[in-house]
């Protein structure tokens, strides 16, 4: 891999990167967050190819210039050098003189054949490639242009610990109203270590994905984020009540219900999932966002 083709797969790796943070696409890799440095490294990369590249060809003109003038000299020198011998000739009338000629002119043919090989030796040693294997670091491009993962779903979620393992600081206080809407997270927080206090005689709607465990037991999931796609972890609550008899993972469900004592622990690192009394479930369509941000690990 040369200096070009190092060029062109930063202006495309930039290029991607910064398709990805213009659009909702990097929203499945990282936290919404973190778009102004995603667009920032995008940026980065591409000026960094430009200039690559603007250096290449400027590197290649000093050379052409160099070698140029090289000729030329050498071509002068070559004159000069037939127009003294020619003039030592006929200035010698000794026999000897030629041998003498001779003698004197090898050195010099033989110092421009040494100059000739330096000259290529040089040239030679400026002409490397890299290694054939770095054109490997074109996979990750080729996947991140040509295959755009979905998010993290039920799979993911029924084989990783609940998030919910320790006691939030506190609560802010519920809006007014018999029905409220609240953040999955949050329900799991209050009815986890609040006891459900504040959501005694109220109807909750939350929104969610669907996952099932292997007993077929219902849950709403949220995968909640620390920086990335990499670390995301699972808040889980699960689902008793009014089942619909069809239930499909990966689904996006609003669930309308009350709060219930019910829990269970998670059996991948034994966190607390409460669980959500209901009364109505609808359909819905996936949210822009498919991560929950209100997360804070």
């Amino acid at each position: 891999m040369n200096r070009q083709a190092q060029a062109a797969v930063l202006f495309l790796t930039g290029g991607a990167i910064l398709h990805a943070a213009l659009t909702d696409l990097y929203l499945r890799y990282v936290k919404a967050g973190l778009q102004p440095l995603l667009v920032a490294a995008g940026i980065v990369l591409i000026a960094t190819a430009i200039a690559t590249v603007w250096y290449e060809r400027q590197a290649v003109r000093v050379s052409d210039g160099g070698g140029d003038a090289d000729r030329s000299g050498d071509g002068r020198q070559a004159a000069r050098t037939s127009a003294g011998d020619d003039i030592v000739t006929e200035a010698s009338p000794r026999t000897d003189a030629p041998a003498q000629v001779g003698t004197l002119a090898a050195p010099h043919g033989q110092a421009h054949t040494d100059a000739d090989a330096d000259t290529h030796a040089d040239a030679h040693a400026h002409v490397h490639h890299e290694p054939r294997i770095s054109w490997l670091l074109v996979l990750p491009l080729l996947a991140l242009i040509l295959v755009a993962p979905p998010a993290l779903g039920s799979y993911s979620a029924m084989r990783t610990g609940t998030a919910l393992q320790k006691q939030p600081w506190g609560f802010a206080d519920l809006p007014a109203g018999e029905t409220i809407r609240l953040n999955l997270v949050d329900y799991a927080g209050r009815a986890a270590y609040d006891h459900g206090r504040s959501l005694d005689h109220r109807h909750i709607k939350i929104a969610g994905l669907l996952a099932l465990d292997r007993d077929g037991t219902p849950y709403l999931v949220r995968m909640a984020l620390s920086c990335c796609a990499a670390d995301a972890q699972p808040v889980k609550i699960g689902l008793t009540g009014r089942i619909p008899p069809v239930l499909r993972p990966d689904s996006w469900l609003e669930v309308t219900g009350t709060y219930t004592a019910k829990r269970t622990k998670d059996p991948v690192n034994d966190g607390i999932i409460p669980f959500l009394d209901v009364t109505e479930v609808k359909p819905v369509k996936a949210p822009r966002d498919p991560y929950d941000e209100s997360w804070n690990g």
